[in-house]
C-alpha cells in the first residue's frame, strides 16, 4: 500500500514534512484530530506520544486511523493515508532516525535533550498505510 508514497513527490513530502495530523476515534465514536511528528521508513509511519495522551487510549480501543499532510497553501499537494495503528517498540533505528529528524526543534523549540524526549515521549505508534490518496 506504501508503493504511491515512494515516489519522488510524496516520499520528499513524508521526509521534510515536520508536522502532520493525525485522527484517531475516542470512545464516544467521536474523531479526535493531533498535531503530530512523524518518520517514514518506506513502509510504515513512527510517531511517539505521551504514555496517557488520548491518541494512544484511542488506538489501543480502536487501531483504524487517518493521517494528513497540509495542502501547499494553495490546495494542492495534498496526502491522506488512512491505516492501522498499532502500539509497538520502535527499532532503534528508527527511535534514532526519528530524533534525528526533529533534532533542532527538540534542542530549540522544547528546549530539551533527545534523549530526554524519548523518556517523555515514550509511546511508539507505527502506522501501516490501508488506503492513500493525493491530488
Amino acid at each position: 500500500m506504501g508503493d504511491a508514497l515512494n515516489e519522488d513527490g510524496p516520499a520528499q513530502r513524508l521526509a521534510g514534512e515536520s508536522v502532520a495530523w493525525l485522527t484517531t476515534v475516542g470512545a464516544n465514536g467521536q474523531p479526535q484530530s493531533s498535531p503530530v511528528w512523524f518518520m517514514w521508513d518506506g513502509a510504515s509511519l513512527w510517531l511517539r506520544s505521551q504514555a496517557q495522551a488520548g491518541k494512544v487510549r484511542n488506538i489501543a480501543a480502536n487501531p483504524r486511523v487517518s493521517f494528513h499532510l497540509a495542502d501547499d497553501g494553495q490546495g494542492g499537494n495534498i496526502i491522506t493515508i488512512d491505516g492501522t495503528a498499532s502500539l509497538e517498540d520502535a527499532p532503534p533505528d528508527v527511535l534514532e532516525a526519528y530524533l534525528g529528524k526533529y533534532d533542532e526543534e527538540i534542542r530549540t523549540a522544547l528546549q530539551t535533550s533527545p534523549e530526554q524526549l524519548a523518556a517523555d515521549y515514550p509511546t511508539t505508534i507505527r502506522i501501516t498505510p490501508t488506503r492513500t490518496r493525493m491530488w
